[in-house]
Parts: structure tokens; C-alpha cells; sequence
């Protein structure tokens, strides 16, 4: 008899259920996140279960490679797509893991990319770049705020690079208070620096972009560390069948619904990869310092929007760009784009 298991993953402890053909519980445990116990209990069914439900939880790694190193079929789910009736009045972790494996059984299971084991490690080292370069953009505009409001100037960014002792007394006169706040911003802003040139260092010794990456290069905005960004949380790029697809992943797309021709609402606006959305992001402001045709359309949507808007509109250009560039094989093409 064929069997389907779903395991409900907590930070302590999961929750193990297994279902025959007729929705039946043959199985239902919680047990500890121990791989042993938990390849114990369901070693008596292995042979019959056809796949195992996992939810997509911050903590997967251990479990669905342990799973699939035993020969389990795993499937990761997606649990921003899972719906559960909501007039229930009673769920819990049993119910959850027995509605995966419901679902998992009828077929209709939404699920999410397992990405190779051995890829893991980079991806998480630039995202903790991309964690530590937001940490320091917060560190230049504390500085600037700064500025601003106790003497009326402004300063850019490699203004507040280059600040010394003496840069710093213009700004605050015989304010010492004033002095150390923006003191203490730089030194953490200046070992920000440090350790993501350190990062970058490691991710540059390695990784390389695969050859079916090489073209992003082509795109401006996007070097060598944003194109293995973009490499790594991308994944496998035939998953995307269609441009909307990869660019609404990229968190690029607006999310509405529509009936008769009226808007209702808005849908889950944070379903995508974050990662991939700061990716090219970063890559429009790049784009629109060093290309004077992306600038210009910058400029336009600004005029009509804001700066936020326009930005957004600059990174969804750029990913559907790179996922012709990608799928096609050929160099970025800015008249194509931005047309």
C-alpha cells in the first residue's frame, strides 16, 4: 500500500505523520530534532512511502538532507501557498502535518526549490554580505541625519567616508556629544568595510559564476559578487518557464486581484525570494550612476512617481533583461530593455 509523510519542523521538536491510500493515519509522532529518531520511526514504512512533505522552515537543511541521503523522496513545501480552510476552530501541529500529507497524496502539494546541498554554503556567505552592505547603507545615512539636522549641510557618501577629526569639528563645532555619535557610526561603518571585503574575499576564492551565468555580466549594474548573488538565489533557471515567472520570484511584480475589471485587494506581496529582490535593487542604483539610458528612464518614472517606484521599475527591468540573457545566451541589450 502506498503511503505519503509530512513532517511539521518546529526549532525543537517535529512532528511525524504518515497516511495510506485512504487519508487514513498510519502514523502520528512528535519527536525530538534528533535525524536518528526521527529515520526510526519512519524506517518500518520506508519502502511504501511514495515521497515526504517538509515544511519550509528556517532550519530544513538537516532534515531534508538527512532524508534524502537515506533515499526519501523530499519534497520542500511552499508554505506561502499552503491554504487551510479557515472555518476550522481547532488546528494544531498534528492537523498541519496531516493536511501536507493530504495534500501531498492528491498531488496538489505547493512545493519549493531544494537547492544543491553544495551551493549552500556561498549562498549563505553573500547572504550575510547582503545583511552586513544593508547594516552599513543604515550606518552613512545615520551619519547624514546627523549632519543635516545640527548644521543645515549635506554630505554624501564619499563625504562621509572621508570624514576625520577635523571634518567632523566643522560639522560639530565644540559639540562633543554630537562628535561621538558620529564617531561611533564610522567605526562601525569602517569595520562593516572590513568584513565585507573579507566576505567578498572568501565568495571571490570559492566560487565562480557558472558559464550560463557569465552573461550577466554584460548587464550594467551587475559584477562578479551581484551576478553570483543573483547565481545563487536563482538556482536552477529552468524552473521559470516564463519572464513574469523568474521576475515576479524577484519580488519585482505587483501583486493585485482583479474581478470585473476592478481591483479587490492585493495578494501576498512578500511571496519570493528577498534575496533575489535586494540583488537587483542594488544593481539599478548601479545602473542608473553608469548608463545614461537607464538613468533617463529612472528620471522619467521619478517624475510621474518617486524615487522608490522608479527604482523598483529600474530592477524589474533588469530581471526580465537577465532572464533573457540567460535563457538566450546573449549579451544585455539596453536599447531592448529600455526601450
Amino acid at each position: 500500500m502506498k503511503l505519503y509523510s509530512a513532517i511539521d519542523l518546529h526549532s525543537n521538536n517535529s512532528v511525524l505523520v504518515v497516511l495510506n491510500e485512504k487519508n487514513r493515519v498510519v502514523l502520528e509522532e512528535r519527536r525530538p530534532n534528533d535525524l536518528k529518531a526521527i529515520l526510526a520511526e519512519l524506517a518500518p514504512y520506508k519502502k511504501n512511502i511514495q515521497a515526504i512533505a517538509v515544511e519550509s522552515t528556517y532550519n530544513w537543511y538537516w532534515l531534508v538532507d538527512g532524508l534524502m541521503d537515506e533515499g526519501y523522496d523530499v519534497k520542500l513545501v511552499n508554505t506561502a501557498a499552503v491554504k487551510v480552510y479557515e472555518g476550522l476552530k481547532y488546528t494544531g501541529d498534528e492537523h498541519d502535518a496531516k493536511h501536507l500529507a493530504h495534500l501531498l497524496r492528491l498531488g496538489v502539494l505547493p512545493t519549493g526549490y531544494i537547492h544543491p546541498k553544495e551551493d549552500r554554503a556561498v549562498r549563505d556567505l553573500l547572504r550575510k554580505r547582503a545583511q552586513l552592505v544593508r547594516c552599513r547603507t543604515t550606518q552613512i545615512l545615520s551619519i547624514q541625519g546627523l549632519v543635516s539636522r545640527n548644521s543645515g549641510k549635506r554630505i554624501n557618501t564619499e563625504g562621509v567616508r572621508k570624514l576625520d577629526d577635523e571634518g567632523i569639528s566643522r560639522f560639530c563645532g565644540s559639540d562633543p556629544v554630537l562628535a561621538m555619535a558620529i564617531k561611533s557610526n564610522l567605526s562601525v561603518l569602517r569595520c562593516l568595510d572590513e568584513q565585507i571585503a573579507a566576505l567578498e574575499a572568501v565568495v571571490l576564492k570559492q566560487a565562480r559564476l557558472k558559464p550560463e551565468f557569465r552573461k550577466l555580466l554584460t548587464v550594467d549594474g551587475i559584477w562578479e559578487i551581484l551576478g553570483m548573488t543573483i547565481m545563487y538565489e536563482a538556482g536552477d533557471m529552468k524552473r521559470f518557464e516564463k519572464v513574469g515567472h523568474f521576475a515576479s520570484y524577484a519580488r519585482c511584480v505587483s501583486s493585485s486581484r482583479w474581478s470585473n475589471g476592478k481591483k479587490k485587494g492585493e495578494g501576498n506581496r512578500k511571496n519570493g525570494n528577498k534575496f533575489l529582490a535586494w540583488a537587483f535593487i542594488e544593481a539599478a542604483h548601479y545602473a542608473v550612476r553608469y548608463n545614461e539610458r537607464i538613468r533617463s528612464f529612472y528620471q522619467r518614472k521619478k517624475d510621474k512617481t518617486n524615487k522608490i517606484v522608479a527604482a523598483k521599475a529600474v530592477a524589474h527591468k533588469l530581471a526580465r533583461a537577465c532572464y533573457h540573457v540567460l535563457k538566450e545566451r546573449t549579451p544585455f541589450d539596453e536599447t531592448r530593455a529600455f526601450a
